[in-house]
């Protein structure tokens, strides 16, 4: 990959990323629960939001963010994070007021909060959840932790998940952090593993990908065994992201960013170490490919001018 650009220096943790139409960027801050835009030309960040009531301790506070998919016509927002109580996902404008809760009672614990949250194909809006430290709440299709969910903009289980009335698309996740989906609509979902392997799953609809009872592959049948496992040193993956026909995984103790050819080949490290953790990777609507680190989380080696968002040129 060819070196990138800096459009952004001095940000505090930051998580999640989703882009505008005219291309600028949204970037939420962990631990402020600032909501920052930054221009795809660089210069100083923009504050344009603060979320309310974000609790931000150990990996909690504010997470994942989405653009709607109407966001022309409506301006809705929508964030992920951790509050007094729970994990939440709100919904709100730039403009100001207040925003609206729109589904919550996701467990929140000091670690495996999950977060992240993204707009597919159908347009319905998907949440990755951890399982908050208890593996048992992952195999309960009645809990929401250790789940990807999916809902309608307005936080309603959507119509045709395979529980009618019920938010869960996917069990058996121990800490789901990255989605993406390819051209053809094949779904992505990115988790750490504990000890020993991190995956990327094919997320089918109903599909039990088998924490706490499999980590990596099982190969019994009864659970969905990941395409893709690294051991943990090597990832710790967050964020990912697809364009053309690679997908980019984020890693943070792994210190690099893998590609993963999903017609085949085996999977490359790129920038191993160069920029040490990297957090959240994803396409602009330019094809550009935007970068964020993740050293000030207090589990990095902080490097002058973290945290950055590293911006990648369209190929």
């Amino acid at each position: 990959m060819s070196a990138p650009e800096t459009v952004a220096t001095g940000l505090e943790v930051p998580w999640g990323m989703a882009f505008l139409p005219d291309g600028s960027a949204l970037v939420a801050e962990r631990d402020s629960g600032r909501v920052l835009r930054v221009r795809a030309g660089g210069g100083k960040p923009q504050q344009v939001f603060t979320v309310p009531g974000v609790a931000a301790d150990g990996e909690g506070g504010l997470l994942g963010l989405a653009v709607a998919a109407d966001y022309a016509r409506t301006r809705w927002v929508y964030a992920y994070h951790t509050a007094a109580d729970d994990n939440r996902i709100v919904r709100f404008k730039l403009g100001g007021g207040a925003p609206e809760v729109i589904f919550d009672g996701i467990t929140k614990a000091g670690i495996h909060n999950g977060g992240r949250i993204a707009f597919g194909p159908d347009k319905m809006l998907y949440a990755g959840t951890g399982d908050a430290g208890d593996g048992s709440a992952s195999q309960d299709a009645g809990d929401t932790n250790g789940k990807i969910l999916r809902l309608t903009p307005e936080g309603r289980p959507a119509p045709g998940n395979p529980k009618a009335g019920s938010p869960v698309w996917s069990l058996g996740h121990r800490n789901v952090q990255g989605l993406a989906w390819a051209a053809d609509g094949t779904m992505y979902g990115i988790e750490f593993g504990q000890n020993r392997l991190d995956e990327v799953n094919k997320i089918e609809p109903g599909g039990n990908y088998g924490w706490p009872e499999v980590e990596g592959k099982g190969g019994d049948g009864d659970y969905v065994d990941p395409v893709v496992t690294w051991s943990t040193d090597e990832a710790s993956p967050s964020g990912a992201a697809i364009a053309g026909d690679t997908l980019y995984v984020a890693a943070l103790r792994g210190e690099r960013l893998w590609t993963v050819p999903l017609g085949g080949g085996e999977p490359k490290a790129e920038f191993s170490g160069r920029y040490g953790r990297l957090r959240t990777v994803a396409v602009a609507p330019d094809g550009a490919l935007w970068l964020t680190t993740s050293n000030t989380d207090g589990r990095g080696d902080v490097q002058d001018g973290d945290d950055r968002i590293l911006r990648f040129r369209a190929r």
